[in-house]
């Protein structure tokens, strides 16, 4: 059982006797289909079915040469339609399954993103070696199992304009340091002892969640699994037409980066509303539109 099918609305889904007639309703009539041919004897196929707004299930499998279809794996996903950043990303295929995961260097987080990535025939039809850089527009989703709605943070005008010149100015020096500038190196760990300085002396008369606005953090021991504060930008309540469960669908600002959240209404804390902010572990994924060379 895939623990992240209650985000999409299938909490009552207890065991896989309980799955499989879901599972045999998308192959008999699936949203989409794509096929990659492997080798000449098996045919790499994803079988697609939307339950909600955004939202649904990927099955993937092979076809041997007799036309019989062996299922290795299903997921879960949402949709997200806003490009997050056009970077490099170098795609792996994951250990454990037939399945892929991407990575992208932000400047905006400072660290590796890493995905799962949910358009794997896309990615099989371009022939590209692993871990080799390719350029495409990303977008960001994630599926949570548990979060809570918390205070937002106001910001004058004055002090958003002076956050805008500040994360610029870091941008710049990561790309530098990046290309093997020493100073810049220097400087980026200077202003790291800085702030951790101010916050030292804040933390001891303000709250935590004041001083911590967003935060993007690796949780666990799965490399694509992030504990996340974000700000809510939009918000919808959807609903998965099999179950009849209710969804919560957040755009959220995490460090500047957009991503699309989607939580089960019964697993979220509070009631989201613009300028409020999520907090919450997410299962990061995303759709990468390669551009082809």
């Amino acid at each position: 059982m895939h623990r992240f099918l209650r985000a999409i609305g299938f909490s009552h889904i207890n065991s896989r006797q309980e799955l499989d007639p879901i599972l045999g309703k998308i192959m008999n009539n699936p949203h989409k289909r794509r096929t990659f041919q492997t080798s000449p004897e098996h045919n790499y196929t994803e079988y697609a079915m939307e339950f909600g707004s955004q939202v649904g299930i990927v099955l993937r499998g092979e076809y041997d040469k007799r036309g019989f279809f062996y299922m290795q794996h299903y997921f879960p996903y949402c949709e997200s339609r806003l490009i997050t950043s056009s970077e490099d990303i170098i795609v792996n295929r994951r250990v454990d399954t037939n399945a892929f995961t991407g990575m992208c260097d932000d400047l905006r987080l400072g660290i590796s993103m890493i995905f799962y990535l949910q358009n794997a025939v896309d990615y099989l039809e371009l022939h590209a070696e692993e871990n080799t850089p390719r350029k495409a527009k990303l977008t960001l989703s994630g599926l949570s199992l548990e979060g809570k709605i918390i205070l937002g943070v106001y910001h004058s005008p004055y002090t958003q304009k002076k956050q805008h010149i500040r994360s610029q100015h870091k941008n710049c020096l990561i790309t530098q340091a990046k290309n093997g500038d020493q100073k810049a190196i220097d400087d980026l760990t200077l202003e790291d002892m800085d702030l951790s300085v101010k916050v030292r002396n804040r933390v001891k008369e303000e709250d935590l969640y004041s001083l911590v606005e967003t935060s993007f953090i690796p949780y666990g021991s799965e490399s694509d699994h992030y504990s996340i504060i974000g700000t809510i930008v939009n918000w919808t309540l959807a609903k998965n037409e099999f179950t009849g469960e209710m969804l919560y669908q957040m755009l959220i600002n995490c460090n500047s980066i957009l991503m699309t959240v989607c939580i089960n209404k019964g697993d979220l804390l509070g009631e989201p509303a613009i300028g409020r902010r999520f907090k919450g572990i997410i299962w990061m994924q995303g759709h990468a539109d390669f551009q082809k060379i």
